[in-house]
Parts: C-alpha cells; sequence; structure tokens
C-alpha cells in the first residue's frame, strides 16, 4: 500500500531562486546536438513546477501501490490543493484516518481509491467512509 508519514510534509521555499540550465534543444536517444554548447536560458524549477504557491506542498511516498502510475517508494509528490479533483486525478487522500496517495475513480454513482497495482484493492468511498481529499498530484520527483 502507497502511504504517507506525517512527518514527510514540506512547504516549498519560494524565496529562494535556483537558476539552473536549461538546453533548448529536445533530447534524442543519439548523438547530442553540438548547437548544446550554447544554453539560451536558464529555468528556475519553483516556476516550472509550481502554479499556485500557497496552496502547493510536496509529500514522499512509501509503498509500491502505485507503482504502475510511476509513483515509488521514497517518490517527493507536488500536490496542488487549488486545483479540483476530478475523475482520474492522482491525489492524496485521507481514508478513513490514513493519509494516501491513489487515482480518484468515479463510475456511475461510486467514487473509489484506486491503487495502480493489481495486488492492492481499490477502496470504496460510502457514506459510512471518513473520507477528505488534500489536494491533487500534479508532479512525480525520482531518480533516474
Amino acid at each position: 500500500m502507497s502511504y504517507i508519514k506525517n512527518t514527510d510534509f514540506f512547504s516549498p521555499e519560494l524565496n529562494t531562486k535556483t537558476a539552473l540550465p536549461f538546453f533548448l534543444s529536445e533530447v534524442a536517444a543519439g548523438f547530442p546536438s553540438p548547437a548544446d554548447d550554447y544554453i539560451d536560458k536558464k529555468m528556475d524549477l519553483n516556476e516550472h513546477l509550481i502554479n499556485h504557491p500557497a496552496a502547493t506542498f510536496f509529500v514522499r511516498a512509501y509503498g509500491d501501490s502505485m507503482r504502475d502510475a510511476n509513483i515509488g517508494s521514497g517518490d517527493i509528490l507536488i500536490v496542488d490543493r487549488a486545483l479540483d479533483a476530478i475523475n482520474n486525478s492522482i491525489v492524496i487522500a485521507v481514508y478513513n484516518g490514513e493519509l494516501t496517495v491513489k487515482r480518484l475513480k468515479q463510475t456511475g454513482a461510486k467514487l473509489f481509491l484506486m491503487p495502480e497495482n493489481e495486488e492492492y484493492p481499490a477502496l470504496e468511498v460510502t457514506e459510512e467512509t471518513s473520507f477528505e481529499i488534500w489536494g491533487v498530484v500534479t508532479y512525480i520527483i525520482h531518480k533516474a
């Protein structure tokens, strides 16, 4: 099961900017372009990855229930609380008191939190379920 520890929530640090080299040519699975010797501009990842700074947080995922969505144990998720969770969104949710990352799926009148690993069951949200969506996952950061 993919889960989230309460100690693994982070706010973005927006006061510091780190501009990194950004190559304008695309990466091919062949030889690099000689034009890449010239960096045309720099990119600040905060500007690229965070659309709503006051509503964005980072959280570390644990477990393998979202493995087929390319979310692995230890990955950092960028979560935006300003976005509306829609069908098929990957969300951070509280399900019966447990924080989890799952895909939101609506089938007819039923709502589910779906794992992306067939070894785990879907979590149905019913009237008896304690359930709250904390935000929508917008980016996944993991090591190559």
